[in-house]
């Protein structure tokens, strides 16, 4: 009997015969028998992809199918929930899966879906999941590094090597995500010579391309895997498929614009901490660049972009509207804020996709700034916000500190008022010698209360939200130009704690009884210390507590007696000791100050055997209150008769 002739008539043996052949034919259209077809095409003429299409061509993240695994399932406050893998595609003949954690509300239909992308060194979170769904969410939260967290389910940095190594008996082991014969984790890699940013043949033999390609880079491969977690949405019943968008922070965040700037699923988009500001082509390919996805991007965007972070610098933020193709984009910008956020600005995610996906919110437009000249030469800020919502506060923040690490700068907080629709705040400027960066805040509030999973998934609810002015960035000779006066002379006064002193203090905690403030004023021009000066300060507290002075990594600790008493301390830097019985020798380089109860200080630089050091102990009673902290002057002759080191030419 040949090959192709099915039966003598009858149907069973018909049917055993086509199903062979498609069998057989499927086995020859694989490169040899039983080896899977690799999700992308080989290089065209063994080169490298030269441009964006390039570097996506022949790819349809809807090609192959998902190859579910459900690893537990349970139900939570009305939500199901699971941890589960999926196929990311077939790399180097080799099938790679993605683990994550889907879950939407019980018998809930035609949801909006979100992609959830954590950050480098985060975990796929269940929190994440179980607060959108009880918002009107699906949500799949994905473990690209391979970290997950779920109650029973937990895999950390340690686990995933139980996991690698296939050491199936020990009781911490669980299935994650598997990138088979590539490496796309983080933090750790899996392979020695890998490098997530390139992982080029020259440092990792699990390389895709066999030549220096983006295809190479974990940035490439993570996007392919959140394509598919697209993907994996738009085949739930629960789920719109039109109706899809993507978050992440951090790594997360550059993720998101990749997957937006590539991906016309996603209809909505809220990057935070990344995205912006990844443009060194010696470090990421160029086509894995920022602003190559930005140039792509046409869904409405949302940027959460802290003042102070490294990964998305706040000066890169401003020229990210000119680089997307949509209107549609707003910017929060939490001032003094460094990689973190707290409720009002990381709500932000949460009415967006309200207001693109489920069309339940809208969000105030932009508000407008402009910088004038008062009578009296000095700058003011004139802000026009949008008004279709309740306004709590227009906040104006400002920096002269440009040139600094944006972890180090100090934002200078100027009160707005309203006249007639518009909110005016002067600025007082203390030299003219440096660059002036200003920005708007403006608080409004919302109809009810939201709660989410912020930043780092510590849960929270708030009554309002923050929508950002672009900011204006005017050079110290364009103030000159413009006949700018400076009218604010340095003094000795750091600070009085009046009414609103908060503001130039921040915290990231969202619990309203934690009062640990930092600042970065002792850094700034106008705070910096004088010569031979000692620093002052008066504190009372209800109870007898220990206050402990953090000033970068080294902490001086005052006795408060309690009964509600005002005490005064006067302290020298020979007060402040680190660890490894450091002492601060001056008060030059400050970049950060912090009030807390308790501190531990870690050892810095090659010395990892000095144990770490824990200054203070656990507040008592109501948050201590403070006045008039300032720098006291003395003579050199004074300052040198306290130290054990005498300064020379003392008089």
């Amino acid at each position: 009997m040949s090959l192709i002739q099915f039966s003598d008539g009858n149907d069973k043996y018909m049917n055993l015969n086509y199903l062979f052949l498609l069998y057989l034919f499927s086995c020859l259209a694989t490169p040899s028998f039983g080896q899977l077809i690799d999700s992308l095409p080989p290089l065209k003429d063994g080169k490298a992809p030269q441009t964006f299409d390039e570097l996506w061509q022949g790819y349809d993240p809807r090609a192959e199918p998902l190859d579910v695994e459900v690893l537990k399932e349970w139900e939570e406050d009305g939500v199901i929930m699971k941890v589960l893998r999926y196929r990311i595609g077939v790399f180097n003949g080799k099938k790679a899966m993605m683990a994550a954690i889907y879950g939407y509300p019980k018998g809930a239909e035609n949801l909006p879906g979100l992609v959830q992308i954590h950050g480098g060194g985060q975990f796929a979170d269940h929190r994440a999941v179980l607060t959108n769904a009880k918002r009107g969410y699906a949500t799949i939260s994905i473990a690209w590094a391979g970290r997950v967290s779920a109650p029973d389910y937990i895999v950390n940095k340690h686990d995933i090597h139980l996991f690698w190594d296939d050491k199936t008996s020990d009781p911490n082991y669980r299935v994650t995500t598997d990138w088979g014969e590539v490496d796309a984790y983080h933090a750790p890699c899996r392979y020695k010579g890998s490098d997530f940013i390139r992982n080029s043949p020259a440092s990792s033999a699990y390389s895709l391309d066999p030549v220096e390609s983006p295809r190479n880079s974990g940035w490439f491969l993570c996007t392919i895997g959140s394509r598919r977690a697209l993907t994996f949405l738009e085949e739930q019943p629960e789920v719109d498929a039109d109706r899809l968008g993507a978050y992440g922070h951090s790594m997360g965040g550059k993720l998101t614009v990749m997957l937006a700037g590539v991906d016309s699923r996603v209809k909505a988009a809220a990057p935070s901490c990344g995205g912006i500001s990844d443009s060194d082509a010696k470090r990421s390919h160029r086509l894995l660049l920022d602003d190559v996805s930005l140039n792509k991007i046409t869904c409405p965007i949302f940027f959460l972009s802290p003042a102070n972070d490294f990964h998305g610098r706040i000066e890169d933020l401003q020229a990210a509207p000119s680089k997307i193709k949509t209107k549609e984009w707003r910017f929060t910008c939490a001032p003094h804020h460094l990689h973190q956020d707290t409720k009002d600005y990381e709500v932000a995610t949460q009415i967006w996709f309200d207001q693109i996906l489920k069309r339940s919110f809208v969000t105030p437009k932009t508000p407008h700034v402009e910088l004038e000249k008062s009578t009296s030469g000095a700058p003011s800020l004139t802000i026009i916000p949008d008004v279709s919502k309740e306004i709590l506060s227009v906040d104006v923040f400002v920096t002269r500190d440009a040139a600094k690490k944006a972890a180090d700068r100090f934002w200078h907080y100027f009160p707005a008022q309203e006249s007639n629709g518009k909110w005016t705040a002067p600025i007082e400027l203390c030299g003219l010698d440096k660059p002036l960066w200003v920005y708007a805040n403006v608080r409004y509030k919302l109809p009810s209360g939201i709660t989410g999973a912020g930043y780092y998934y510590g849960i929270y609810t708030t009554g309002s939200f923050v929508v950002s002015s672009e900011m204006l960035m005017i050079s110290s000779e364009q103030l000159k130009a413009d006949g700018i006066r400076a009218v604010l002379k340095a003094d000795e006064q750091i600070e009085d704690f009046s009414e609103e002193w908060e503001k130039e203090w921040y915290i990231y905690s969202n619990d309203p009884n934690n009062w640990r403030l930092s600042t970065r004023r002792l850094g700034d021009d106008l705070y910096a210390a004088p010569d031979c000066a000692r620093l002052s300060v008066s504190v009372r507290s209800e109870q007898p507590n220990t206050l402990v002075l953090l000033i970068d990594d080294t902490a001086a600790a005052i006795e408060l007696a309690g009964n509600n008493e005002w005490q005064s301390f006067v302290l020298d830097p020979m007060d402040f000791r680190g660890v490894g019985e450091r002492v601060r020798s001056s008060w030059e380089n400050i970049k950060s100050l912090q009030l807390t109860d308790v501190a531990t200080l870690d050892s810095k630089g090659s010395d990892k055997a000095t144990s770490p050091l824990t200054v203070g102990s656990r507040w008592k009673g109501a948050a201590p209150e403070l006045r008039d902290m300032r720098w006291v002057s003395e003579t050199v002759a004074e300052h040198s008769a306290r130290r054990e080191v005498k300064l020379l030419n003392a008089k």
